[in-house]
Order: C-alpha cells, then structure tokens, then sequence
C-alpha cells in the first residue's frame, strides 16, 4: 500500500525522503493531493509532516525552503531551515518573501511577522518590506578585499550558470590541459581579456578560481561575433567549445541571464504605484511647480475625476535617488544651484514630500548627487545632512542598490522591486557596441536588459566606484519583479523576460554637465504602475 501510495506522490510532483514512509497513509495521500508542485513543497519528509499534519501554510515560499532543507542535509549551515521550521509552528498563514537569502534578513523578516515587532529599523515598514540592503561598513581596504569581491562574484554566477541545461560537462579549467583534443568542454569564468586577431577572429582569455584559459571565436560565426562584440571585462560568462592546444574553439557563449519562464505576477485589486527619480531640488533648474502639481495629483486634489479616482489608489512612491542637486558635484556646480547649502536642499526636500498623503509609503534611495559616499553600495541618506526627512512618517530609507517587495499578503508573495540609481549607465551607454549604435545613454531599456542578462548592475571594474567586500552586493542574485532606475533623465518603461525595467525621468532641466555626456533629460514626468495588469502609464506633469 505505501508502494502504490509513494508512486502516486510522485506522479503528483513530489519526492519522498525515506524518513517520510513511516508516516504514509490514505489521510497523508488526500492531504497532500490538496497541494500542488507549483504551491506546495517539492520535498515530502518527517519534519515536513509534523508541522504541516495539522496546519495549512498556503503563503509559504516552498522554493526558498526546500533550498534551506537541501542545504542543511548536504552538512552546511541549518539555521535557515529551522527558522523556517520554527515559524511554521508559531503561525499557520505566515509569507516569506522571496529573495530573503541573507541569514539575518531572514530571522528579523521572521521575527516581525510572527510577533510584529520590529528589530531593525525600517526593515518592515506598513506594506514594505527591505530584502536586500547593502549596508558595507567602512574600513581600511587592502588587496585581499578585491580578491574577496571578485571570489564572491564569481561563485554567485557561477552558481546561476551551473544549472544551465546548456551547460553540462563544466569542468574547471586547471582541469582542461589533462583533456583530448577535440573534446567537448563547458567552463566558467570572468572575462579577464578581448582582443581580435591579425584575421580577425576574437581571442577571449577567461578565468576561474584556478586559472586562465583563452577561448578562441571563429570570424566566420556571425552570432558569436555579435556577443564578443558586446563582452565587457569582469563579467562571468559559461562557454560551451571544443578542447585545443591550450585554447578553446568556443562555439557557444552563454550569460547568466533570466530564465524564459520567470513568472509574470499581478494581483486582483487596483493597486498603483509611482517611480520618479533626480529631483535635484537646489538646482536653478528644479521644476517645482511641475513637481507641486505632480504632489497635488497625488493628493487627488489636481485633475480630472478620472485622474483623481487613479491618484486615489496610488499606495506607494519610489524615488531613485538624486533628491537633491547636491554641492561640489562637478566643476562649476555652484554656479548652477538655487539653494547653496546641502542642509537647506534636504529641508525643501522634506517640505515637498511631507505634502503628501500619509497613506502612500514613500521608498526613497540615494544618487551620486545625495550626500552619501559616492562607492556603491551606497548607504541610507544621511541623518547629518538630511536629517529633516527621517521625521517623514510615512518614509523607507533603503541602500542603493536595494531590493524592497511591496504589497504581500498571507497569500501572496508581493512584487520585488530592485532600486539601481545607475551610475554605471553612462559606462555602458558609451562602451557596449550594440547600445552605442543604437543611442547609447539616451537608451536605458538597452542598458538595463544588458544588466539583466549579465545578472550584475556594473560588472566591469571601470565603470563605476565601489566597494570591495566578502560579498559583490551588486551581483543580482535574485530575479526583480521591477528593475527600476534614473541617472540618466531618461524615461522608458520596457519588459524582458517578465520583468519591467523602468527608467525615470527627472525633475530638472538641462545643465552644461549633462550636456557634455549626450543627456537629453526627460522633465516633470513619473512612471505610473497598475498592479493588477502590470500597464505602465507615463504621466507629465509640464517640463519643456
């Protein structure tokens, strides 16, 4: 009877650990036919069993607990797996959100949504919820930081590429030179060099934790071509090819990227939401009354019934960094600012913002114009120069980058949104052929699925400041509902692979800085975001 019950078990889509048989009845087959692969664990097994006899967990993130199970019987660390067995005993319809990998996240994420408290500040805050937060303290850096930081890159990507279908006879590449001519190889590693041949073929030296190896590309095939073309030092690539003397003749290239089947999530209520981003307020050139109108729409005080109606259900507001313009942020700057204190813009700043209804959370990260560290990971706005705006009651400081989930419930799991001011635009807007034939900076849509593809907001070590850390806090590890953006003062909204990739607008005109780099602005525009069906509204609010 177990036989026939444990065959059936798998023909729903689960597997069964042995110490799970003991407990096989008629009752246990009805009570797990209730659940699905798709919403219920993939793994059925004896600590499974005792919590879940007597409870339903419909919200749970199966996916992220079976990992912590795999985990904790391959002999690492356990506490994942019991802080997720632990909160499946305290409560029955309990979420963890998806992304939630670092350890402590977890337990605090845990911790408030079982007794309500909050042990950190402003890591839950109404219906926000900070996942990821690169908070990198400062400390004197040496050469073992870098190698740390490239390590914990490549292990990330890594492990992304390894599960590849495409990718399955990975070896490592002091292991290559003990292979046959003529073998076919897959390999990892980090772009360390691209240069073309006197005959026009693309020489790419990769590397791996334990050393290079070249990679040879044919002239003659036109796809490969195109992505060496477009191959940007540092990242991590996978290269399918066939052994040569010390050289492989690649002949495929494959990114980290999106999987295909990356769910494409709504809910059943109108739920709205804003993304802005560079106000540059201090600047000469700050549009504020475009910007007061903007703040009378969403105070349903400005517009058409219509229009009020939508404003009415505006519930959250992301602002991507560059509140204000900032002092000294380049030659001749103060030329250009209407307020010449950095206090003072911050105190305008929370003036503005604190006319908003207090029932819409306000998101906010800083810019290379904020007066935080330019390396990134950059920290929270900080409290000595920007004090006023943490009396904001309605505010959630986050780092840039960031990864915050928004509008989760006990049954369902809220959409991610990754906030990435986007310092490194500039770099790939000029440097990568394919986005620099094709608009270059004006295209933040190109440059964000380039990103996306590459699984890291700035993998070339040129292109933007940061800091070296155990950990590479830009890699994206974990796949965005939302990957939103500014720097640019360009406003796009596009879709790659289910995620919306959304790049602000600004708040300000044109200055001769912008000018010198081809950044034509987009002014007094915001990026409006239906939740139930995911349509993108660009709303303008004047600008020239």
């Amino acid at each position: 009877m177990k036989s026939e019950i444990v065959t059936k078990l798998i023909e729903l889509g689960f597997l069964v650990s042995p110490d799970f048989v003991d407990f096989i009845n008629d009752d246990v087959l009805e009570l797990i036919k209730k659940k699905s692969k798709s919403d219920g664990p993939i793994v059925l097994n004896a600590d499974l069993w005792k919590v879940i006899k007597d409870k339903d967990l419909p919200g749970l993130n199966w996916l992220e607990f079976d990992r912590a199970r795999a985990i904790y019987e391959k002999g690492r660390d356990g506490k994942v797996y019991s802080s997720f067995l632990d909160m499946m005993c305290v409560k029955k319809e309990i979420v963890i959100l998806d992304g939630v990998q670092d350890l402590e996240n977890l337990e605090q994420t845990i911790e408030q949504r079982i007794i309500g408290q909050t042990k950190q500040k402003d890591l839950v805050t109404g219906n926000v919820t900070v996942l990821k937060s690169c908070d990198v303290q400062g400390k004197k850096r040496d050469l073992s930081d870098f190698v740390c930081f490239f390590k914990s890159r490549y292990e990330s990507l890594s492990q992304i590429l390894q599960s590849r279908e495409n990718l399955k006879n990975i070896v490592s590449i002091n292991k290559l030179y003990n292979r046959k001519d003529k073998d076919l190889i897959s390999v990892i590693g980090i772009v360390f060099e691209k240069k073309l041949t006197k005959n026009g073929h693309f020489i790419i030296k990769i590397e791996d934790l334990t050393g290079p190896i070249d990679i040879l590309v044919n002239k003659d095939n036109k796809e490969l071509v195109e992505i060496c073309n477009d191959l940007v030092l540092d990242e991590v690539i996978g290269v399918n090819g066939v052994m040569g003397d010390r050289i492989i003749y690649s002949k495929e290239i494959i990114y980290p990227d999106i999987s295909i089947s990356n769910e494409f999530k709504k809910i059943n209520e109108d739920v709205h939401v804003v993304f802005t981003a560079d106000l540059h307020i201090g600047s000469k050139d700050f549009y504020k009354e475009d910007f007061l109108k903007f703040i009378d729409w969403l105070n349903c005080k400005g517009g058409n019934e219509q229009q009020k109606e939508v404003a009415s259900k505006v519930k959250y507001l992301f602002i991507v960094g560059d509140l204000v313009d900032g002092i000294g942020i380049y030659p001749g700057q103060e030329d250009e600012l209407g307020i010449v204190d950095v206090c003072e813009q911050y105190n305008e700043c929370y003036e503005l913002l604190n006319l908003i209804r207090k029932d819409v959370q306000i998101i906010i990260c800083a810019g290379n114009h904020d007066a935080v560290r330019l390396a990134e990971p950059q920290p929270v706005l900080d409290k000595k120069y920007a004090g006023k705006l943490y009396e904001l009651t309605n505010a959630t400081f986050v780092t840039n980058p960031s990864i915050v989930n928004i509008n989760s419930t006990s049954n369902f799991i809220g959409f991610n949104i990754l906030l990435y001011h986007g310092y490194s635009f500039i770099y790939y807007g000029n440097n990568v052929n394919s986005i620099r034939v094709n608009g270059g900076v004006s295209r933040p849509d190109l440059i964000m699925k380039f990103l996306l593809q590459r699984r890291h907001l700035a993998p070339t070590h040129a292109s933007t400041m940061y800091v070296p850390d155990d950990k590479d806090y830009l890699v994206i590890d974990k796949v965005p509902d939302f990957f939103v953006s500014g720097h640019l003062h360009k406003t796009s909204v596009t879709n790659y692979r289910n995620v919306t990739m959304i790049g602000c607008g600004c708040w300000v005109g044109q200055t001769p800085y912008q000018a010198k780099f081809g950044v034509i602005p987009d002014p007094s525009r915001i990026s409006l975001v239906n939740l139930k069906t995911r349509d993108v509204k660009i709303l303008k609010f004047g600008g020239k």
